[in-house]
């Protein structure tokens, strides 16, 4: 069975992906700055973890060796905690990603997967946006996403195989949770505040279920070399204005919930066509964000999590301010 290194696999989505690896039966290795905990399957035999920087190419090439496939998802997530530090978010998002690519080929790592983002699109008035459209990316982090997919792609060969992901907004339910994405944030105000505040409202955010993003990249893994060999896949199946998915989040409360407009200078408006993946690899999405936005109520209702506007272990934003990471 292959060897698997999840760089940043403590994260949100890692924490999700990590546990279905090990049922299939790979090997894992996470290599993680554990910032937000460990929150990855206890006493696992073919679970592996190296606490470590990415920015620190030694540690990372000795975590490398022997390793079959990589997927990497360490990054500064999301504008606002990018801009906290912009030096910073260079540095994890863009600077060492280069030398990190050549590591991975010079330890023979077989077939390299890369998180990218959606928002590399920019705004666009498109009805269908797929993997041609033009790259307009409007801030530093969508526009180093933009590079480091041109450098993984630039490196590969018949022995390196090099895949890129543009992932919609991820929601629902991980153990490593986050409570600063669109479709969480309006769940978490609507069940705890019974107000969601909407910020214009028609700009178009593309979602996918958390199990359906862990999917995708099980799917990335277990598809023949050729159909993914410098392939980049959409993948995000539900397009909608916020105000729709605040009217979704407002549908699964019992209670009363109220909507309250607001204005907003944020024309961010991205929305993508994931044909190409559903395709080619034949992968479809079990599920959606109504059962993502049941899931967090579920877990609210669960007490599974705590204290949802204060604690930092939920928000990037909050979590880098307060640990200053340097």
């Amino acid at each position: 069975m292959k060897k698997i290194i999840v760089i940043g696999g403590a994260g949100y989505v890692g924490c999700r992906l990590v546990p279905e690896l090990l049922k299939i039966g790979y090997n894992v290795t996470v290599f993680d700055l554990f910032i937000y905990g460990n929150n990855l399957p206890k006493k696992e035999k073919n679970l592996n973890v190296v606490k470590g920087d990415v920015r620190n190419i030694i540690k990372l090439k000795k975590a490398l060796k022997n390793q079959d496939i990589v997927i990497h998802l360490a990054c500064i997530s999301n504008d606002p905690s990018f801009e906290l530090n912009p030096k910073l978010g260079q540095e994890i998002n863009f600077d060492c990603f280069e030398p990190l690519v050549k590591a991975s080929k010079e330890q023979g790592i077989e077939h390299f997967i890369y998180a990218s983002s959606s928002s590399v699109y920019g705004v666009k008035d498109l009805p269908k946006v797929t993997e041609t459209a033009s790259l307009e990316p409007l801030t530093d982090y969508s526009k180093f996403k933009v590079q480091c997919e041109d450098i993984l792609l630039s490196k590969t060969d018949s022995n390196f195989v090099g895949s890129v992901i543009r992932p919609a907004t991820v929601c629902g339910y991980s153990p490593r949770q986050r409570l600063d994405l669109v479709v969480n944030i309006l769940t978490n105000f609507a069940y705890h505040k019974k107000k969601i505040k909407i910020f214009g409202g028609s700009q178009l955010r593309p979602n996918i279920h958390i199990s359906d993003m862990v999917d995708s990249y099980i799917c990335l893994i277990k598809s023949e070399k050729d159909k993914v060999k410098n392939q980049i896949f959409n993948v995000g199946f539900e397009n909608h204005s916020v105000e729709k998915l605040a009217t979704m989040v407002k549908e699964n409360i019992k209670e009363k919930v109220e909507l309250e407009f607001h204005q907003s200078d944020d024309n961010r408006s991205y929305h993508i066509d994931s044909k190409k993946i559903s395709d080619l690899l034949s992968f479809k999405p079990k599920k959606n964000i109504n059962e993502a936005i049941k899931d967090l109520i579920d877990a609210f209702k669960k007490n599974a999590l705590y204290n949802t506007f204060d604690n930092e272990e939920y928000f990037n934003i909050k979590k880098m301010q307060k640990i200053s990471l340097k």
